[in-house]
Parts: structure tokens; C-alpha cells; sequence
């Protein structure tokens, strides 16, 4: 979706009030186990002006 809209990760980063693109970078790399938590999903749906539903699984993990 990022991509898709030409958002770049320092600006997602900044959006959702990080001070740098490092976490964004850490989420979208498989190198990293970082994830975003329910709060960064609710300020995602709100940036991309979607449902939070939109980057959750259809099915359990």
C-alpha cells in the first residue's frame, strides 16, 4: 500500500511519529522480527484512509 501511493518509508516513519525510517524499514524487511502492534494498524487505516481490517490476516497465524 506504501509503495502503491508512492510513500516513502521516512515519510510512513514520520506519519506515524517515528524520528526515522528505521522501524518502517525493520517491519518490511523478513530480516528483522519487527511488526507493527494494533496501535500503528489503527494509524495506518487512518494514513491510507482504509480499514484496520486491511492489514490484518483473513484467518489466525
Amino acid at each position: 500500500m506504501r509503495t502503491a501511493r508512492n510513500i516513502s518509508q521516512e515519510e510512513l516513519s514520520i506519519a506515524l511519529g517515528f524520528k526515522s525510517n528505521g522501524f518502517v524499514g525493520q517491519v518490511e524487511s523478513p530480516n528483522y522480527a519487527k511488526r507493527y502492534n494494533l496501535q500503528h494498524i489503527n494509524k495506518l487505516a487512518r494514513i491510507f484512509d482504509c480499514s484496520p481490517r486491511n492489514f490484518l490476516p483473513a484467518s489466525p497465524i
